[in-house]
């Protein structure tokens, strides 16, 4: 059936699928382009797979390769996602609906959020997943001082903008 590198992937892409989730809601605006990345994350995480060492979480690991994924395919605001050959064997990932109602409090931030750069997007969204300055700055490849420095300023930066739009 599959072999125990495919079962391990398999399995833990199910645990943390919400992660591939929660970042297509970032990078994406309507329901197909979010499947269309959620699918292109997948492929290039399972391409990925066989160098993943263990040195790092498997979810600071997939954090790094599905952010790399959606900046590099929307850092030019395309609309498409250009998607590879699918592998017959993942087919079999059950793929969970996302429960947007989890989201709703967090609507207007997430539009906030949208206006931001490629880099503020992925910051704000592990911080928000209570990632810690030292996993947030080995994942986007900056030092832990500048992870804090970027994040105080995004935080600002966001409470004007949702000061001016009549947010919180």
């Amino acid at each position: 059936m599959y072999s125990n590198l495919e079962a391990e992937f398999i399995n833990q892409l199910e645990e943390h699928q919400n992660i591939l989730h929660k970042i297509c809601k970032l990078y994406t605006g309507d329901m197909n382009s979010h499947k269309d990345l959620f699918q292109e994350m997948t492929i290039q995480l399972w391409k990925s797979y066989p160098s993943f060492r263990g040195d790092s979480k498997f979810t600071t690991w997939a954090y790094r390769v599905a952010l790399n994924t959606a900046i590099s395919l929307y850092r030019n605001k395309k609309r498409n996602v250009p998607t590879v050959q699918w592998d017959n064997s993942l087919h079999n990932i059950r793929y969970e609906e996302y429960d947007t109602r989890q989201e709703e409090q967090l609507r207007s931030l997430y539009r906030a959020v949208q206006e931001l750069n490629d880099i503020e997007k992925a910051l704000v969204y592990m911080y928000l997943e209570d990632k810690d300055y030292a996993e947030i700055s080995e994942t986007l490849g900056i030092s832990e001082v500048n992870a804090r420095v970027k994040m105080n300023r995004i935080k600002t930066k966001l409470k004007n903008m949702l000061s001016t739009k009549g947010g919180a």
